[in-house]
């Protein structure tokens, strides 16, 4: 049974006084991961939003062992971490990357792979908010088809890559994702991950107001429409098994999805579109619902 918000852990890792933006998803979700993954959890943190929000040096709203790493070097910093504390019989503490896309698609995906094809005994986590945020809001291999950047503006040419589906392939025991729209779903695929071993992978959706140019009272209700129109999708696969979960459950049932439009209308980023872009997008996102339903769907209740 999913353990309700009102159970959550009341035990805080996450304290007063940190640096991020108003509206700012990465710290929701950390301060969700925390309760579930608990105090033996070291944080491996490269160059990204996270690096900043810690709060200025000495002092830092982290209330868990944290290490600062290179860009690129986040996974293999991670894999050290995991050798030493077995090496210290320490194997009751969780070495825990907290990276954005920018660090884990494109300048840190080498990385990555190596310590899953090593096996490495920790949990990546991958918080997406669809570019270079921290840098200046640049384009990253996880940027939408049509997206304004600083360095696509007048929107980018190329679909974006699905990462979780490359670590997929890497035959890990577990892959999934969650947003904080739905915060006992993240809460417990993070207690699920933390009860197992090997390579662990979680992709948190992390809508940025001023990345994305909306409101920063809309955090939750952006990154819940776009579960709601199929944009972004809740799944876990445990040891090569898929099951979606959540209201994407319900979509992959046969649930109508919220049209795409609905939630690229709400973001600045997207008012360039043409008609024709908007629908180069539900395009994309029909088929690759299309291609969900026809591999996994049509056996649950969508009511």
């Amino acid at each position: 049974m999913m353990v309700a918000i009102k159970d959550l852990p009341l035990d805080e890792k996450i304290l007063k006084g940190h640096a991020a933006c108003p509206g700012c998803p990465i710290t929701i979700a950390l301060r969700i991961a925390l309760k579930a993954l608990g105090e033996k959890t070291m944080l491996v943190i490269p160059a990204s939003c996270s690096a900043v929000v810690q709060a200025l040096y000495p002092k830092t709203a982290f209330n868990v062992p944290t290490l600062n790493i290179a860009f690129e070097a986040s996974a293999a910093a991670a894999s050290g971490v995991s050798s030493a504390l077995k090496a210290l019989e320490k194997e009751d503490v969780l070495p825990v990357v907290w990276a954005g896309d920018g660090g884990s698609y494109d300048i840190g995906l080498q990385a990555l792979s190596g310590a899953l094809e090593r096996g490495t005994d920790f949990i990546y986590v991958c918080y997406n908010n669809q570019m270079y945020s921290n840098t200046g809001i640049q384009r990253s291999g996880a940027t939408p088809y049509g997206a304004w950047t600083t360095t696509t503006w007048k929107g980018k040419e190329e679909h974006q890559k699905e990462l979780a589906e490359i670590v997929m392939a890497h035959h890990i025991p577990y892959v999934a994702t969650a947003t904080i729209a739905y915060p006992t779903d993240l809460y417990e695929k993070m207690k699920k991950a933390k009860e197992m071993k090997g390579p662990r992978y979680i992709e948190i959706l992390a809508p940025c107001p001023p990345g994305w140019r909306f409101d920063m009272s809309k955090t939750v209700e952006m990154s819940r429409l776009a579960v709601e129109t199929g944009a972004w999708v809740l799944y876990e696969m445990v040891d090569g098994k898929m099951e979606f979960t959540g209201y994407s459950k319900r979509l992959l049932a046969g649930k109508k999805r919220k049209p795409i439009k609905d939630w690229l209308k709400m973001q600045g980023r997207f008012r360039h579109l043409t008609e024709e872009d908007i629908e180069e997008i539900k395009k994309e996102i029909d088929a690759k619902w299309d291609y969900y339903m026809k591999i996994y769907g049509g056996n649950e209740d969508g009511k």
